[in-house]
């Protein structure tokens, strides 16, 4: 199970225990901010997507949607999602719990800057009804990103 992977991962760091599980669903951001009760914003939901040969992650604001052009102007093509059934084989985790931890070898990590106006996020960890509460400071350590970039647009 995925968020086993996550557990396993952050028992190495020393934080397991701040994994959060909930009786409700944290699948989507409205349910996340829900089951957390904060702000949809401070969800850090991970999109995944298709870049050439490679699958790449892009962790952004809950309330922050891609857009197209500055993601184009970034990676040099258009966006392209990975299907649902996509995620967890390429990824390792499956929609729903996708996260920027314990991902399959290969997959690249971005952040982006719309989570900035935060201190702290929400990102999911491996499953449909987990989260953990992460500074920008620990989510950069632990996701092992590439770099902070500009491709959304929030609401």
């Amino acid at each position: 199970m995925s968020i086993e992977k996550v557990r396993a991962y952050f028992k190495t760091k020393g934080i397991d225990g701040r994994i959060q599980e909930f009786e409700i669903s944290s699948a989507t951001v409205p349910l996340a901010a829900k089951a957390l009760q904060c702000e949809e914003g401070r969800i850090a939901k991970t999109l995944s997507f298709h870049l050439k040969e490679k699958v790449i992650l892009i962790v952004a604001a809950g309330d922050a949607k891609i857009d197209n052009a500055k993601y184009k102007s970034q990676f040099g093509t258009k966006a392209k999602m990975l299907s649902f059934d996509e995620a967890e084989l390429l990824v390792g985790h499956a929609v729903g719990g996708v996260c920027p931890f314990a991902v399959n070898e290969g997959v690249d990590i971005y952040l982006d800057v719309s989570l900035k106006r935060f201190s702290t996020v929400f990102p999911a960890c491996g499953s449909s009804n987990s989260a953990i509460e992460l500074s920008l400071q620990e989510l950069e350590a632990y996701s092992g990103f590439i770099q902070w970039i500009d491709v959304c647009k929030t609401a």
